[in-house]
């Protein structure tokens, strides 16, 4: 479970990033999260894997908390926190293999069989298994953002925080990758999706918050009511 506690979020010069945020994710939970470019979507997210702390309030996930964190305790949350880009930051000299293994490698704890094997592994459930040997420039757009899903779920992370995946995608594309974060939390896994695209969240039926000028002002669940046939 995620939850924020009267959480505001300041910086130099008075200005709030967030103001007042109260919120509870429930384990399993698909939650999309909307607003234009600079409502707070982004500040929002980062609290979530620790990026940023709050300047008052409190932010727990699962059983760590923003309060007093250290950075190695911030090191150890974020091997459980899975985090997707919308400019994918795939490291452009290695193979799509090598970027999937490549937070495993840093956290040291597997064997270099058992690297390859999950990283083969979460490539073959994002469907890109047969470019594993590709460099990053040599895939679509599509692909890349598979492949980044397939290094942010290679840890097994119990949420998944994906700030604008589509951003850059055509709108077949992005109704790809929306599908596969879907099964991805039909396998337990709490997926937060950050958009400005209204289109796809009227299409669905999941929960979703507003968040304008750094406060939520609408908390729903959709309607599906932009469905088609």
């Amino acid at each position: 479970m995620i939850k924020f506690y009267h959480v505001y979020k300041s910086y130099s010069g008075g200005s709030f990033a967030l103001t007042d945020i109260n919120l509870t994710i429930q384990d399993g939970e698909f939650l999309f999260l909307v607003g234009p470019s600079g409502a707070g979507k982004s500040t929002l997210l980062k609290m979530i894997y620790m990026e940023e702390l709050p300047t008052d309030g409190i932010v727990t996930v699962g059983r760590f908390t923003s309060a007093g964190i250290n950075r190695k305790k911030i090191l150890e949350l974020r091997r459980h926190v899975g985090v997707i880009f919308q400019d994918f930051r795939l490291l452009r000299d290695r193979s799509i293999l090598e970027n999937v293994a490549f937070p495993l490698r840093i956290s040291g704890e597997s064997s270099e069989l058992e690297m390859k094997e999950r990283a083969a592994a979460a490539l073959n459930e994002v469907g890109v298994y047969h470019r594993r040997h590709a460099l990053p420039h040599e895939l679509s757009g599509g692909e890349q953002q598979r492949v980044a899903i397939a290094r942010a779920v290679v840890n097994k992370p119990f949420v998944l925080v994906a700030d604008e995946p589509t951003g850059n995608l055509d709108p077949e594309t992005s109704d790809d990758i929306t599908a596969l974060l879907k099964r991805m939390n039909a396998h337990g896994t709490s997926v937060l999706f950050a958009t400005h695209k209204m289109d796809m969240v009227e299409r669905s039926t999941e929960r979703y918050l507003r968040v304008e000028h750094g406060q939520i002002v609408e908390d729903w669940v959709g309607s599906g009511r932009g469905a088609t046939a």
